[in-house]
């Protein structure tokens, strides 16, 4: 940097040349990239155990389904690509697979919207103040405990609980069967829907949920913690202006909370979708694993199993697209 100094009077100006400071590297990094390497530390465990394990037996088993195993006479076995065949038997061969894919389709729409609203029904009773609230979402919570891991297959192996399950009632010797694992029927339905001109679809499924509301309880546990999350994410403030404006609960309801929990309505759309599709006592996975013990069904069974996911991975894209259209996203500016 140059300095202009007057030297005095009839002085000439003299220019001193002045070495500024150079710049200090930052040798520090910034907050946002220690945090990006902390979180890629984080998943690291599991970006190398897809990568090492799940990876090659995805591969497998993509390779098993376009081919035929063939035994060899001294040990072994080769594969023989054949195409297409093993989807093909899989659809028109099996007719089985296709029949347990439609009814679990079938039983996929009635419970995931009964799931779905019941947990946020759950969860806005939750959100009020009321005495043992902490106990009242413990409770709600238990069934998730109960239905994981060894107390699970516990229950599984449980024959009188199985025969409860699955026995459609119990012969008394008149001949007819009485109703008892049902909690309502058909009957009861229609004499309350009498005079509201409600067809027999939407009776037949409010019979269904309320007769499967056992199992509806058993898997809300994690929504319900998710809708809990939104719902106390909602400024105080917003509902006071409502009030003030002299809005009724219905209409705070439709519209305050229902939009601002809407973000997580879609989040557990696809959360229950996954987990139903998934879960030990799913109709289709109990197929395909049967299908898989016998004898050469290992490439059948993972053509099945292809199908299914791709089946799973459409209807994943149809409900986010068609959802993501009514997502109301509170700006934070």
């Amino acid at each position: 940097m140059n300095l202009n100094i007057d030297a005095g009077k009839g002085g000439k100006k003299q220019k001193i040349q002045v070495d500024a400071p150079g710049k200090k590297k930052k040798s520090n990094a910034s907050l946002e990239s220690k945090k990006a390497r902390a979180g890629w530390i984080f998943v690291l465990p599991f970006v190398l155990g897809f990568f090492l394990i799940y990876v090659p037996i995805i591969f497998d088993s993509i390779k098993y389904s376009f081919n035929e195993i063939k035994i060899l006479v001294g040990g072994g076995y080769r594969l023989e690509f054949v195409g297409w065949k093993n989807y093909s038997d899989a659809l028109l061969v099996d007719t089985s697979y296709v029949t347990t894919l439609v009814g679990g389709l079938k039983q996929l729409i009635l419970d995931i919207p009964s799931i779905v609203i019941f947990s946020l029904f759950v969860a806005i009773v939750l959100n009020q103040k009321i005495i043992g609230r902490a106990a009242f979402r413990a409770i709600f919570f238990i069934p998730v405990i109960l239905t994981t891991g060894l107390i699970s297959d516990i229950d599984r192996a449980n024959t009188l609980s199985s025969y409860m399950e699955n026995s459609a009632g119990i012969d008394d010797g008149s001949g007819q069967e009485s109703q008892a694992t049902q909690i309502i029927s058909v009957m009861d339905v229609e004499r309350l829907f009498d005079n509201m001109m409600v067809g027999t679809e939407i009776v037949e499924y409010v019979v269904q949920m309320v007769n499967n509301i056992f199992n509806i309880v058993n898997r809300c546990g994690v929504q319900m913690l998710i809708f809990l999350s939104g719902l106390q994410s909602i400024s105080p403030a917003i509902y006071e202006s409502c009030s003030i404006d002299g809005a009724s609960g219905w209409e705070t309801f439709w519209k305050i909370t229902l939009p601002m929990v809407s973000p997580m309505i879609l989040v557990n759309t696809v959360y229950t979708i996954i987990d139903a599709f998934t879960a030990d006592d799913n109709a289709v996975m109990r197929y395909i694993s049967t299908v898989y013990e016998q004898a050469d069904g290992n490439v059948l069974s993972s053509a099945m199993s292809w199908m299914y996911f791709l089946i799973v991975i459409l209807i994943l894209a149809a409900v986010a697209g068609i959802l993501s259209g009514f997502i109301f996203y509170q700006r934070r500016d």
